[in-house]
């Protein structure tokens, strides 16, 4: 198949997940919490797209629905697999499901939770390939061995417990543990947020540095805008359940079209008393995804809001090539971005080098080489430990 017509690596179509609110002495459901609500993106060979957006707007849920971690209530997850066949995982029996999940992977937001403490990092990382049918003890060492390479830790230290590691360090065996079946898609779910600001940089250097050199795509959910300015090729907006602007990141962030992505921009604080005062965040609360509003639902928080925004609910639409916008009025308002502000933010990833963004279909390069160790990847950009 010529690299023109190769589908998308992940094409996500009308992606719904909504939980049952039960009530009454028999329990029935008398309402639905729509955590994910008509959501639809793709991620491309090779690319970093970022999920954004307040807590509880459905960006976890959203991923887990992809990994199938959740079962979907309606809507498409369609994923090439090496072989070129494309499936849709939202219905797929799980025991079909179970061989592909070989080809992505989670990397969870508490690397210590997300980490037995009863088994040390052979037994941790190593239990993937064991699932998988690898059953040779020794074939999973030398694996182990390698990933921890990879990683930046000592092979010695498969023996060891999660107790023994810092932060970082747990973090880069959550890591080797995704990769171990060798993925071609990743989903970072808040990878960094719970680790110091100086070891975010480290983490966000690995992740980089074996992106570049395996070929993976991401899809990387965070908050924090700073760290997604800084990695990401293409952006998407969440809010209460669906995406409300997915556009190329410098577009995003120079020209956001949706006044609710402008707003989180804002809302970033900054190391500058002269620009702080400039800063302010949204009035009102989230809506409930429960209860939400009619039309917009973010209507009531917004302050260009019109009578159409009260009654009718905006499409995502394409309103420049490239741009996608859930808003009514994304052709009349001009919106300020982050560009003017990103002296004042830089300083929050020093180390971590900008992404270089792709127009799909992406261009496969080759790798880079392989360095001794995420202290010093390849490059020499790492951030010293």
């Amino acid at each position: 198949m010529a690299e023109t017509d190769r589908p998308p690596l992940l094409r996500v179509e009308g992606l719904k997940k909504h939980f049952p609110i039960k009530g009454g002495f028999l329990r029935r459901t008398v309402g639905l919490v729509k955590a994910v609500d008509d959501v639809s993106f793709t991620v491309h060979d090779g690319e970093i797209l970022s999920l954004v957006g307040e807590s509880g707007c459905g960006k976890t849920t959203t991923a887990r629905c992809v990994l199938r971690a959740q079962q979907p209530t309606a809507g498409k997850v369609l994923f090439r697999k090496a072989d070129g066949q494309v499936l849709d995982l939202a219905f797929l029996p799980e025991r079909e499901v179970r061989p592909v999940w070989r080809e992505m992977q989670m990397i969870f937001q508490d690397p210590f939770g997300s980490l037995n403490p009863r088994k040390n990092l052979l037994e941790i990382i190593g239990e993937p390939l064991f699932v998988q049918g690898e059953k040779s003890r020794q074939k999973r060492m030398d694996r182990v061995a390698e990933l921890l390479n990879l990683v930046g830790l000592r092979p010695e230290y498969m023996h060891r417990f999660p107790h023994a590691f810092s932060g970082g360090q747990r973090q880069r065996v959550v890591i080797a543990r995704a990769l171990a079946l060798e993925p071609r898609l990743v989903i970072p779910d808040e990878a960094v947020s719970a680790l110091d600001v100086s070891v975010q940089a480290q983490i966000l250097n690995l992740m980089l540095d074996l992106q570049r050199r395996l070929d993976l795509s991401y899809l990387f959910v965070a908050h924090d805008l700073s760290i997604v300015k800084h990695i990401s090729h293409r952006v998407a907006v969440m809010y209460v359940g669906k995406v409300v602007e997915l556009a190329p990141t410098d577009d995003l962030f120079h020209r956001p079209k949706h006044p609710y992505t402008a707003a989180l921009m804002k809302a970033v604080p900054v190391a500058d008393p002269d620009l702080r005062a400039a800063l302010k965040g949204l009035p009102g609360e989230v809506a409930n995804p429960a209860n939400p509003p009619s039309g917009c639902y973010f209507h009531p928080r917004c302050p260009y809001a019109v009578e159409a925004c009260r009654r009718e609910a905006p499409a995502l639409r394409e309103v420049v090539p490239g741009h996608f916008v859930a808003c009514h009025l994304a052709e009349e308002l001009s919106l300020s971005g982050i560009g003017e502000l990103d002296t004042a933010r830089a300083p929050q990833l020093q180390g971590v080098p900008a992404a270089t963004p792709v127009t799909p279909p992406p261009v496969t390069s080759a790798p880079a080489p392989a360095a001794g160790s995420a202290r010093a990847p390849a490059g020499g950009r790492g951030v010293p430990s």
